[in-house]
């Protein structure tokens, strides 16, 4: 069945839709091991985050894990109490707190521990997945706004309103906050009170920022990665795929960032140029993750995919029995993502 552009805009910029039917668990590479299954009997959208031996993630029912990273064993569960709740973000982690955002416009700050409740923020409509950076919290809504919030205590600091909704996840470098928003805007704001210092104008909803080394490198469902300096706001270059960029990863002089036409796309950080493509079956909205010269990338074929970062050959691939929209954690040799199949996947081989 033909997918609709929103499904596309999802799938990029933040959480997912609904998985393929008929689809198989499988190992293409028998050195590979699955160290552990967790079964949560809903979807994963939410990318996991693996902090001292825990990894955290969110299911689309509403419920928020601590599990055990070496056995796959539960640790706690948060449920945000509505039923109704899907597409919980993805959470960040920073001293002791667990910051995830749901549809059900909620802000929660956890216990990393126990799982507890240390706070709620309410916005005005389902808020993204969070940042934390000195002391703040900053935060993206479908209410069209950012927020940036006490991390202590929840209260927010100040707010800025764009034209349209922010599922992307901010970045914060050198007293700057750079976001997204679906109203085709980069923006650049001051951390401290949220001024805007620029707008870069794209042609579409521009998703998670990335900022290394004075260039912002953004994705944009106008089919553009772009290049941009972080100071000025003006354009550096832009790389064009034949259908949206999701969020991009850099590493070493190399951006890497998938694109809903199926290909994953290495390009020189400096001039924008292709270095490889490696091409799935389908919609690569998972952002890459790169850990000892290996991309690490999740696609809608259902397959997990470890790939030479330098040639971009394929190491191995893992077939999960459902869509793999988010991305994965790579923590001393082992790989964990989850899948719209309900399951977390502990794996390792390279």
């Amino acid at each position: 069945m033909a997918r609709s552009r929103r499904e596309y805009l999802i799938a990029l910029g933040a959480a997912g839709t609904v998985g393929i039917a008929g689809c198989y668990k499988a190992v293409i590479r028998p050195s590979l091991i699955e160290q552990w299954t967790f079964e949560a009997g809903s979807n994963y959208y939410s990318s996991p985050v693996v902090v001292d031996g825990t990894v955290y993630i969110g299911n689309e029912h509403g419920h928020v894990y601590g599990v055990d990273a070496d056995t796959g064993d539960q640790q706690w569960i948060f449920e945000t109490g509505d039923i109704f709740v899907n597409q919980l973000r993805s959470p960040t982690v920073a001293d002791g707190i667990v910051y995830i955002g749901c549809a059900n416009h909620n802000l929660y700050a956890l216990d990393a521990d126990s799982g507890n409740e240390e706070w709620t923020f309410e916005a005005g409509d389902g808020v993204y997945s969070p940042i934390e950076a000195d002391g703040t919290v900053y935060v993206g809504s479908m209410d069209h706004n950012l927020y940036a919030l006490n991390a202590a205590s929840g209260n927010q600091q100040w707010g800025f309103e764009t034209d349209d909704v922010v599922t992307s996840q901010p970045e914060v470098a050198d007293g700057t906050v750079y976001v997204g928003s679906h109203d085709h805007n980069l923006y650049a704001l001051n951390a401290a009170s949220g001024d805007q210092q620029w707008a870069f104008e794209a042609s579409d909803t521009v998703y998670s920022p990335t900022v290394v080394d004075g260039t912002v490198y953004a994705g944009s469902a106008d089919h553009n990665l772009y290049a941009i300096a972080a100071r000025s706001g003006e354009r550096h270059w832009d790389f064009e795929a034949d259908d949206g960029v999701g969020n991009p990863t850099v590493v070493d002089g190399t951006v890497y960032a998938g694109s809903a036409d199926h290909n994953l796309y290495a390009v020189d950080a400096r001039s924008g140029e292709r270095q490889w493509t490696f091409e799935t079956a389908d919609v690569v909205g998972s952002q890459p993750v790169v850990s000892d010269g290996t991309v690490y990338v999740g696609s809608w074929d259902a397959t997990v995919y470890a790939i030479d970062a330098a040639s971009g050959d394929r190491q191995w691939a893992f077939r999960t029995g459902d869509r793999v929209l988010a991305s994965p954690a790579v923590v001393d040799d082992t790989v964990y993502v989850g899948s719209t199949d309900g399951n977390l996947y502990a794996l390792s081989g390279k």
